[in-house]
């Protein structure tokens, strides 16, 4: 029995290793890619089991080069680290983690594009063998903006051949980016005789990549108005990302179909001497097209499209023809419009200017003017209204009814299109003197005055003046007005003066009269010393060596001259000084300044003495 439990224990410990070499293994787990921009650090993550610990584990990570081949970068074991030297991964490589977790990271610093291989990460197990795993990496630049150029000339509907329409170009992206064409956000793709999409791909010596992508079109008349834009798709790290150009136009060149032509100014209805500014549109775009305008056998050339008539009267009226005629295949197509100018002639006034009518009677006179429009026709006379009629008609006429008399005739539908003619009334009568506010007139000794006389009269009154002596004044000034004949007289007054003015005509006279009386203003002082009076009289506005003046002046001395004597003769009498008879004029205690008046009464014998001042002298004083 002990025999066969040892052989038992035997053969069961056999089986057992056995079973263990046959199953025992080493698993390593890495993520198919990883991604990164240029630049960037590139982390690779290796995962692996093994039941033999960290000091039975070799680890080592390879790089498949352009030629497929594998190259060691790095070697680890439980003693020792080493980066290979000379690759050019030598100096940004490290690896972190000792595999003692079952997982070990290799960094890369500043990815560049030549790192773009694949990596193996290699497990050496010391009893249960060997595994390894891989990884690519994948390394991403984003491209520049992308440009898009249009075709500088225009493109004709015309032409045979497909039309270039531009040209995108996206520089320096990795990897490759993708152009699409779009047509108002729908996308061109190569169709036979209609789109065709020609890509080109340019390697920088960066390693970067340029894409250009040049498009032409079978072009239509619809194209005219077509955006055309790129669209750039490229790679990131996780996803795809897009950009789109700027949105472009094209010139597209196509024959008319129609041609219209039209009256641009004025608005409205047209009148002679209007600007007429005509312009000609048609619904094509071709650059050997001319357009020109004519009315009749006329032909005009347009600038800008446009034709300008200046001053126009009724005879440019008419049908006006714009011709689009293409100067290469000399096909023309054509468009019309009717302009009519509406016109106002010169108004005929009847009777003719001038007229004239007897005083009392009546004048009839009408305005009319021929116009292709209704009018309304108003008669004026010194700007206010006298008719709203064609017909003017003045009725027991007087010279107020004289003068001139406008017919304005204007055309309602069209502002500022007016006429008008005009008519001088004269009334025939006698000379009628405008009778002035005062004939009476104070004037000053040696002045000058002038005198107005206004007459009026048809025919217009001969104008005279004299004076009351008959003496004939020389007229200052005289003209004629609207209102009648205005005479000026200037006379100089040297004493009252009687003057005419006389109006006549061969109808008749008549005459008015101006009474001019001459002024002295005078001044007297008065002034008493010792009971002597002196006199002073002056005449206002008077000249020396006036006779008049020394008249007067001799009269004032002789007065004065008598007024002395009779004060002498008084004095000597005594019947100033007092009842003696005189009156020390020297006495201390009389007044010499005052002079006094004795007066008596016929009821009293007090005589009273009253000064100068009025004053009442007492007896004691006397």
């Amino acid at each position: 029995m002990a025999v066969w439990d040892t052989a038992s224990l035997l053969v069961g410990l056999l089986v057992l290793l056995h079973t263990r070499g046959a199953w025992a293994t080493v698993e390593v787990n890495m993520e198919d890619r990883v991604e990164v921009f240029r630049g960037d650090t590139a982390r690779l993550t290796c995962m692996f089991k093994s039941d033999d610990g960290i000091g039975g584990i070799t680890i080592i990570w390879f790089c498949v080069t352009r030629s497929d081949e594998r190259q060691k970068i790095y070697f680890q074991d439980s003693t020792m680290k080493i980066v290979d030297r000379g690759t050019q991964f030598t100096d940004r490589i490290s690896v972190n983690g000792t595999g003692a977790n079952g997982e070990v990271v290799l960094t890369i610093n500043d990815v560049r594009l030549a790192d773009e291989l694949e990596f193996i990460c290699f497990i050496k197990s010391l009893t249960v063998g060997s595994a390894e795993g891989r990884t690519k990496l994948r390394v991403f630049e984003t491209p520049n903006r992308p440009t898009i150029e249009a075709v500088q000339t225009g493109v004709s509907v015309n032409q045979q051949s497909l039309s270039k329409i531009g040209v995108c170009e996206v520089k320096n992206g990795f990897p490759k980016p993708n152009i699409t064409w779009y047509r108002d956000n729908t996308p061109l793709r190569d169709v036979q005789d209609e789109v065709k999409v020609v890509p080109s791909i340019t390697s920088e010596s960066s390693g970067l990549f340029s894409v250009k992508s040049e498009l032409s079109l079978k072009v239509t008349k619809e194209d005219k108005d077509a955006e055309f834009y790129c669209e750039v798709n490229y790679l990131v790290p996780g996803g795809t990302r897009m950009t789109e150009t700027d949105r472009i136009n094209i010139t597209v060149y196509y024959p008319p179909t129609a041609v219209n032509v039209w009256v641009q100014s004025p608005v409205g209805k047209i009148k002679e001497g209007d600007s007429i500014e005509l312009h000609c549109h048609g619904n094509g775009n071709t650059p050997s097209s001319e357009l020109t305008i004519s009315k009749g056998d006329v032909e005009h050339t347009l600038e800008a499209n446009m034709l300008v008539l200046h001053n126009v009267t009724r005879l440019n009226s008419g049908n006006y023809r714009c011709t689009s005629l293409d100067m290469d295949t000399f096909e023309g197509i054509s468009g019309n419009t009717t302009v009519f100018v509406h016109y106002l002639n010169h108004a005929v006034v009847i009777p003719e200017d001038p007229v004239q009518v007897a005083q009392g009677q009546e004048l009839m006179a009408t305005c009319n003017a021929l116009s292709s429009l209704q009018t309304n026709t108003a008669w004026f006379k010194d700007g206010e209204l006298v008719s709203r009629s064609h017909t003017l008609i003045l009725r027991d006429t007087t010279y107020d009814s004289a003068g001139t008399y406008v017919c304005v005739v204007t055309v309602p539908e069209i502002e500022g299109m007016e006429t008008s003619g005009t008519l001088h009334v004269d009334v025939w009568g006698p000379p009628e003197i405008t009778r002035p506010d005062d004939t009476e007139i104070e004037a000053s000794f040696e002045s000058s005055v002038d005198l107005r006389c206004l007459a009026r009269g048809f025919p217009s009154p001969n104008i005279t003046w004299n004076t009351s002596d008959g003496k004939v004044l020389k007229t200052t000034s005289e003209k004629e007005t609207e209102a009648g004949v205005q005479s000026v007289v200037s006379v100089y007054v040297t004493s009252d003066i009687t003057a005419f003015c006389n109006a006549s005509s061969e109808n008749g006279t008549d005459s008015v009269t101006f009474n001019i009386k001459a002024t002295i203003h005078t001044t007297t002082q008065v002034t008493t010393t010792q009971a002597i009076a002196t006199s002073s009289t002056s005449l206002s506005s008077a000249t020396e060596g006036s006779g008049v003046i020394i008249a007067v002046i001799i009269i004032c001395i002789l007065l004065l001259a008598i007024l002395g004597s009779v004060l002498y003769f008084l004095y000597k009498k005594g019947k100033i000084c007092g009842r003696s008879g005189k009156q020390d004029l020297t006495k201390d205690n009389s007044n010499k300044d005052n002079i006094v008046v004795e007066m008596k009464s016929d009821n009293t014998e007090e005589a009273i003495l009253l000064g100068v001042n009025g004053e009442k002298i007492p007896p004691g004083d006397q």
